[in-house]
């Protein structure tokens, strides 16, 4: 699809794609090591469970920046521009990832350390806040007729992609380091990648122009003084449907990336190389998920009965994940998390497209960005620290009923959003 469109629409869907991807990297690389080092390097020695709790926490550090970063970022997307916005928050993200690398431990620096770690954390979780709704937009709103669904999945595909390259990278220190040599001073290696990541998203950023449907609403009316406001006052309806339509992608990844990392490596038993390769052969499902579930909305269907089949999938799903995962068996495993992927890419793929038919141009960044990161703030924040209570008071499964639990409040909301849209 892309070779063939003009090479100003290949720029604009490059850029969609490799932004998200470098920040979805920059999240992933601090997910896979909360997971697997960071509660024995920044927090003291106490219980086993307790390091891990307290490591996954700091996860949701992010998940309450990013709700404040996407009323930041959405409120200059929707004033002064899509272009500048995004490189703004690439910029924010990258060098909080990077500033990582350079962290003591608690080791030598106590709970300051673990301080820093989570002011850091907000800085991803801030930089992420006007990331995502600012790269769904640059798609959809160059996207032609008919093409809205699979141009507004190449940020969704940012996810996977940015997944591979860093529990990819992971897997390859894993295998050349020894695991104190990983534990010492490889772990850092990723965070510090990010620096060239973020040069090359900006090189690709700076080239872009306005889109067109931006352009158009500022020659209707002048841009809102206070998008945010406006958009609670005119259009709180879509933004709650939006927000809790959201919510089971959140927690379902989560549960199938940081969750069953951290379970499968130190319950279950297996070595961090084989988890992550089984993880990273996995996500290519949810790769294929996303671009199935966009032209399945383009083709034949609407991205709301989309996201509403993937809810039911997502369900049903949740009650395979204790005789699967718990089985014993590194394939059953492989076979659970590359249903929960595939599952993930129907109810997140069409999220680019249908977030950002809920709200007109002028508030558009604002409510994407607001609807994108309130859910995962509600879906994904605390999803692994819950996770891991669920799992050591009654097994994996409730944690797998808590994933279907999600999906059913997402079902909800869709069923009563109803057709309409703004777009």
């Amino acid at each position: 699809m892309a070779a063939k469109a003009p090479p100003s629409t290949r720029r604009v869907l490059i850029a969609s794609l490799v932004g998200t991807g470098i920040e979805f990297y920059d999240f992933y690389v601090y997910t896979t090591a909360a997971a697997l080092v960071f509660g024995q390097l920044f927090f003291p020695q106490a219980s086993h469970t307790a390091q891990q709790m307290l490591s996954f926490a700091t996860i949701g550090v992010a998940f309450v920046a990013r709700p404040l970063g996407s009323i930041f970022f959405g409120h200059f997307g929707d004033r002064v521009g899509r272009k500048s916005t995004l490189v703004a928050s690439l910029l924010t993200m990258g060098i909080s990832t990077t500033l990582v690398a350079c962290l003591p431990t608690y080791l030598s620096a106590g709970w300051i350390a673990a301080l820093m770690l989570c002011v850091l954390r907000f800085g991803q979780g801030f930089g992420l806040g006007g990331e995502w709704g600012g790269a769904a937009l640059l798609a959809v709103e160059n996207a032609p007729p008919g093409k809205r669904a699979r141009y507004g999945m190449f940020p969704q595909l940012g996810a996977p992609v940015g997944f591979i390259a860093a529990n990819g990278l992971f897997l390859i220190l894993g295998a050349i380091l020894t695991p104190q040599q990983f534990h010492d001073w490889g772990w850092r290696v990723p965070f510090a990648l990010s620096a060239l990541l973020v040069g090359v998203g900006l090189w690709i950023r700076l080239k872009l122009t306005e889109t067109p449907e931006f352009a158009a609403s500022l020659t209707e009316a002048p841009p809102p003084a206070v998008p945010l406001g406006e958009l609670v006052s005119r259009h709180f309806g879509p933004l709650a449907a939006g927000t809790i339509g959201a919510i089971a992608c959140f927690a379902l990844y989560y549960v199938a990336t940081a969750f069953a990392l951290g379970y499968g490596t130190k319950t279950l038993g297996y070595s961090m190389e084989q988890f992550l390769a089984v993880q990273l052969g996995a996500i290519l499902f949810m790769a294929g998920g996303i671009y199935a579930s966009a032209w399945l909305a383009d083709r034949h269907f609407d991205e709301r009965r989309v996201l509403m089949f993937g809810c039911v999938a997502t369900m049903l799903g949740g009650l395979l994940m204790a005789p699967l995962m718990g089985s014993g068996s590194l394939l059953l495993v492989f076979l659970f998390l590359a249903l929960a992927l595939t599952m993930m890419g129907f109810v997140y793929g069409p999220l680019g497209s249908w977030l950002p038919s809920l709200f007109p141009a002028r508030v558009r960044y604002t409510g994407v960005s607001m609807a994108f990161n309130v859910a995962g703030v509600l879906g994904g924040g605390l999803t692994p620290l819950v996770a891991q209570a669920l799992a050591a008071r009654g097994g994996l499964s409730l944690v797998g009923l808590y994933c279907s639990a999600a999906a059913v409040i997402s079902l909800i909301a869709l069923l009563a959003s109803g057709r309409a849209r703004t777009a």
